[in-house]
């Protein structure tokens, strides 16, 4: 098991923006605790609320409830930042926020993080439709991904109850860029597959924290969840992947992400369930093994070839 280098710590970060086009985002900051760092992760967030409250969540009494502080912690640098339409970046243009776009977004926030910083090659994870939204920018920039780490994904959302159930609702995300949230519907997140997995103060937090920043979403990840899978792909994910699926999880049927995993070309390739864990996973008791999972494979050391 991978342990701190440091007490758990809150560490600080910093704001940046940059532009996409027209519209304004909004990307975090959280550098290495000391020294050069190992490796850039860029953290990749889903449909239903920003970066900094899934990536950055702050519970007392819950050590390094921020998957960046535990980066920082390990040495890294760590980034997150809110697609267009969520969180602090612009929400005034229309967008419903495709999974196409969100590649877009992240297009346009490593083209600036590479500037801020001269990093050209990512360790990037992302969560449910962040994984989705990671895969089509690996696809589009695999230049960019040194290591891709999926959770809680979809493929062709074969054997899915929760994109079942949301199907039946395609109509009204389909009416109107935005749908409403509140605490009942964060709530939901963690009641709907198996209740319990996540101690009820941190579901309260992360809830404070969404709802801070967004009272509505986009539809966009919705729709392309419930009609348009598959959205990506794996021939074309040429980089070292992991796979990682709570226990749990009523969106990431296992059998479909089993597909995928075989589908993928590298032979550095990982396949990981967590136990005791459902949807969101850095939300759950058993956080720390998502930090373990995430940070083993990306300090799995690069492969030696002496010869054919």
């Amino acid at each position: 098991m991978v342990t701190p280098v440091l007490p758990a710590q809150t560490f600080p970060g910093t704001e940046h923006w940059t532009k996409k086009g027209e519209a304004d985002l909004y990307l975090w900051q959280k550098k290495a605790h000391s020294g050069a760092p190992k490796g850039t992760v860029l953290f990749v967030h889903g449909s239903s609320m920003a970066s900094t409250p899934t990536f950055d969540l702050q519970v007392e009494g819950r050590p390094y409830s921020s998957a960046m502080d535990w980066f920082a912690s390990q040495g890294y640098d760590s980034w997150c930042v809110d697609m267009e339409g969520y969180g602090k970046s612009t929400k005034d243009r229309g967008t419903i926020a495709t999974i196409a776009e969100g590649g877009d977004d992240l297009i346009a926030a490593t083209d600036y993080i590479g500037q801020a910083t001269g990093v050209s090659s990512f360790l990037v994870y992302g969560i449910s439709s962040g994984a989705l939204r990671a895969a089509n920018f690996a696809e589009r920039r695999p230049d960019r991904v040194a290591r891709l780490a999926l959770d809680a994904m979809v493929w062709t959302g074969e054997g899915s109850p929760t994109l079942a159930e949301r199907r039946k609702k395609l109509h009204q995300w389909r009416a109107t860029p935005r749908r409403s949230i509140n605490r009942d519907f964060v709530w939901s997140i963690f009641n709907r597959d198996h209740p319990g997995c996540a101690e009820d103060k941190v579901i309260d937090a992360f809830a404070d924290a969404i709802l801070a920043l967004d009272d509505s979403v986009p539809t966009g990840t919705y729709i392309d969840m419930c009609a348009n899978l598959p959205l990506t792909d794996p021939a074309k994910l040429t980089m070292p992947t992991l796979i990682l699926r709570g226990e749990f999880d009523g969106i990431a049927g296992i059998d479909d992400l089993l597909a995928f995993y075989r589908a993928l070309p590298h032979p550095m390739k990982q396949f990981s369930v967590m136990e005791g864990i459902s949807h969101a996973s850095l939300q759950q008791k058993n956080y720390m093994m998502v930090y373990h999972l995430l940070q083993g494979f990306f300090e799995i050391p690069e492969a030696v070839y002496t010869g054919h």
